[in-house]
């Protein structure tokens, strides 16, 4: 039986390829109607959608969905990250981002971006940055400077910015997945 995490991804993979789905387990059932595929539950109902008509494919996610993590644990596997707000029935939207080769993309509550700087930090704290970590403002990369937590909040210090951000907070970040040997440019700016 697949995992809820295993069905997310098949779900994530045929809607990108404008497939339809038919899947369940225990807890999630994924299925397509009138060209759109659905993941639902029983108790929580229709908790995200691909709009397969759509080209690149567009995802919505219930935003206050217990198995939010888990879609967008699934999302950010495909390069696929939040964008706007919460639309009128309560879906947060999500579209495909081009990521720079040799990361990872990860969409996560900022506490896990404060976990992984963990391992970074003495490194960026000696070159005053390091291309390690990578966090997502304003439609560009920024490698991160420093992370401070105060009074609740957790301060990301970018090349010229501060970002502050609540502990629950979704934080767009790319870790580093292969060694390269250099360190190439400092703000990595989406193709539009």
């Amino acid at each position: 039986m697949l995992s809820n995490i295993e069905l997310m991804r098949v779900f994530v993979h045929n809607s990108i390829q404008k497939q339809e789905v038919l899947l369940s387990n225990s807890v999630l059932t994924a299925q397509t109607v009138y060209r759109s595929n659905q993941v639902m539950t029983k108790a929580e109902g229709v908790i995200a959608t691909a709009e397969l008509a759509k080209e690149p494919a567009t995802f919505s996610i219930n935003a206050t969905s217990s198995h939010w993590e888990v879609m967008n644990e699934a999302l950010a596997d495909y390069s696929y990250i939040l964008t706007g707000e919460i639309d009128h029935r309560g879906f947060y939207e999500y579209r495909y981002c081009q990521i720079p080769s040799g990361y990872k993309m990860h969409g996560t509550k900022s506490v896990h971006l404060w976990r992984a700087w963990w391992k970074y930090r003495k490194y960026a704290l000696q070159l005053g940055f390091s291309l390690e970590l990578l966090i997502r403002y304003r439609n560009a990369w920024y490698p991160i400077r420093d992370l401070t937590i105060s009074d609740g909040l957790l301060y990301i210090k970018t090349l010229g910015n501060e970002i502050a951000v609540h502990s629950e907070d979704l934080v767009i970040w790319l870790s580093r997945t292969q060694a390269n040997n250099h360190e190439g440019s400092t703000v990595i700016q989406d193709k539009k």
